[in-house]
């Protein structure tokens, strides 16, 4: 059986995934940072902070999937920024200066990455894969994270960048926060409602993992969003619909968002549409086109 590692094994994306891979057959094993009472997978630990991981961890890997991060979904402290950054990058840097030093040449090398690569900003503008990193925070972060991935190229390895969007999942995840307001009936679009929200069903995302591992025709860079365009006032009001509620309230000000959020606001007062064209060309279809299927699929 073929060795598929995976950092990040144990969030939302990861624990799906992970699933998915060993009902395929692939020998699946996994990064974490403490030993889990019960796993189906061989865990091995691993800190990039000390330098440390567990021996055999990177033996015979034919595909690492780099799925480690810390949530953006926290206040942005500026210790809390470096944790986001460090992450990422630090992770994926330790991991690459390992298997270069035991010689190992993984077929490929996939990793996450985010559509906030375009920067947190609302514009008529739809970005795709060919647009360049802004420059803000999330834009930076996303930079250095796939220059990282890139790295691996060095080891012969074949690198995929999964920019993702918003993940909407049945349990946890962005739904949960979104859902919260408009169950209790205070549920209001947000600043202008005009931002664009890209996002992507957890089926459809673990599904273009899973084509990464298998098409070899795969390389370098692809959004996985939804073809369907939505904005945030739209958004609010679809979730109402889907849970039986009605939007009274007025949209919530700007400034009382970023009272709140500080500088984390930016996740949801900006937004702007990405394209899904270059993962559709390859032959992806994707099983949740538009917001209502897929609202339909993880709240009803």
């Amino acid at each position: 059986m073929k060795k598929i590692l995976i950092s990040g094994a144990t969030g939302l994306v990861g624990k799906k995934l992970a699933k998915k891979l060993y009902e395929r057959g692939y020998k699946v094993e996994i990064l974490v940072r403490s030993k889990p009472e019960k796993s189906d997978f061989k865990s091995y630990i691993w800190n990039y902070e000390k330098g440390f991981i567990e021996e055999g961890a990177l033996d015979n890997t034919y595909i690492f999937i780099h799925l480690a991060g810390a949530t953006i979904s926290k206040r942005w402290t500026e210790s809390y920024k470096k944790e986001i950054y460090d992450s990422r990058i630090n992770s994926a840097q330790f991991i690459y200066e390992e298997m270069k030093k035991k010689g190992i040449h993984p077929e490929a090398v996939i990793s996450s990455s985010a559509v906030g690569i375009y920067g947190q900003t609302t514009s008529q503008q739809i970005f795709s894969e060919n647009d360049p990193p802004a420059d803000d925070f999330l834009g930076n972060v996303c930079a250095d994270w796939e220059l990282k991935a890139l790295q691996f190229e060095k080891l012969g390895s074949r690198v995929v960048r999964i920019r993702t969007s918003t993940v909407l999942s049945e349990k946890g995840g962005a739904l949960e926060v979104l859902k919260k307001p408009i169950e209790l009936n205070v549920g209001a679009a947000l600043g202008s409602g005009e931002q664009y929200f890209p996002w992507i069903h957890i089926d459809d995302l673990i599904n273009i993992y899973f084509k990464a591992v298998e098409d070899i025709s795969m390389n370098g860079a692809y959004n996985a969003v939804a073809p369907d365009f939505i904005n945030n006032k739209e958004l609010t009001e679809k979730i109402a619909s889907h849970l039986g509620k009605k939007i009274w309230l007025p949209n919530i000000p700007k400034f009382i968002i970023k009272t709140i959020l500080g500088e984390m606001s930016v996740l949801a007062l900006e937004g702007s549409r990405v394209s899904s064209r270059k993962i559709e060309n390859s032959g992806f279809k994707s099983i949740y086109n538009n917001l209502d299927q897929a609202l339909a699929d993880v709240i009803n």
